[in-house]
């Protein structure tokens, strides 16, 4: 399955909608994604955001976070309101566009990890809630596809599942309310299940993204992803096995390699140098790069100045230009 060699994660700075589609359209004129500006506030936030695109199930912001209520309050219709916003903005900048388009969200288990029961306690600790939460994201999601592609029809979708909590899911990492304790690790055949199942929601292609440590790159492809978002400086030699595995089994790896935050950049050369190097170590022949790497920053870019995140959105496309030039 062939991805153009460049794109975003999804979070922008800022709180202008139009101008954030406008910078992710120009930057990406053959792989733009809808822009998340969480400095809005909550709803804007990637949690509050896809609680407001739930079926049948509300949330509300408490002090301690996002907690489940009895009936769409103010929080969620703001987050509708600021998605719809968002997606008014897109279709205004992709008249007449065909081509690949990411839409993001959060995943089943990051969002479990996150949203509070009435009691306090996260949806992960309740194994009835974690599957109706799941059922729930799976109904929302299939409408949001669904309206994005009626705004813009020419679109390819491609769906992103935010997941920055998943290894802990798994480790039994997750805090409990008190914070003295945490939640019981989640069995690995029922996370993979789980993913599985919203992952089918979609009929185009869908990538899980992650940028926290030892993501689960095997149990993804397991589950369907046709690729994997990291943050390329967190691998270690540790992940060599299940990285080979994962592009001799056609999965697509989105390479974070730019910086999220203000800095300065180095060459595009010298970003997609750490890539090149992986590849010798795994011995993969370098004609693959093209045919398994797209070309994104580390992670979302909301904690960036705007001036940094235009630059860094151009840099990701010279970097991928450079990788496809000198894959050597």
């Amino acid at each position: 399955m062939r991805f153009p060699p460049a794109t975003g994660v999804g979070s922008m700075p800022g709180g202008d909608t139009r101008e954030a589609a406008k910078t992710v359209t120009g930057s990406f004129e053959d792989f733009p994604f809808l822009p998340e500006l969480p400095a809005r506030g909550p709803g804007a936030d990637m949690i509050g955001r896809t609680a407001g695109m739930l079926v049948e199930l509300y949330a509300r912001v408490e002090p301690s976070g996002w907690r489940v209520g009895d009936r769409p309050g103010r929080d969620t219709k703001r987050a509708r309101s600021w998605l719809r916003e968002d997606l008014d903005a897109l279709e205004e900048f992709t008249q007449g566009y065909e081509g690949d388009l990411k839409v993001q969200a959060v995943g089943p288990w990051t969002l479990a990890a996150a949203l509070e029961l009435k009691n306090g306690e996260a949806a992960l600790s309740d194994a009835g809630a974690c599957r109706d939460l799941a059922a729930s994201l799976t109904e929302g999601l299939r409408l949001h596809l669904a309206e994005v592609h009626r705004r813009v029809p020419g679109a390819r979708l491609l769906l992103q599942l935010d997941e920055p909590s998943l290894t802990a899911v798994l480790r039994g990492q997750v805090r409990t309310a008190s914070g003295y304790r945490t939640h019981r690790a989640v069995d690995r055949q029922v996370v993979e299940a789980t993913l599985r199942e919203v992952i089918a929601v979609h009929g185009g292609p869908v990538i899980v993204h992650s940028c926290a440590p030892d993501v689960p790159f095997a149990l993804l492809r397991r589950a369907g992803a046709a690729g994997v978002s990291f943050d390329f400086s967190l691998l270690t030699e540790r992940d060599d096995d299940a990285i080979g595995e994962a592009v001799e089994g056609g999965t697509r790896l989105f390479t974070g390699v730019v910086p999220g935050t203000d800095g300065p950049l180095s060459d595009p050369a010298g970003s997609v140098m750490g890539v090149r190097t992986l590849w010798r170590r795994l011995g993969l022949h370098p004609g693959l790069l093209t045919e398994a790497v797209t070309v994104t920053p580390a992670c979302g870019l909301a904690g960036a100045s705007p001036a940094y995140a235009r630059q860094a959105l151009a840099h990701c496309v010279r970097a991928a230009r450079s990788l496809a030039d000198n894959p050597e």
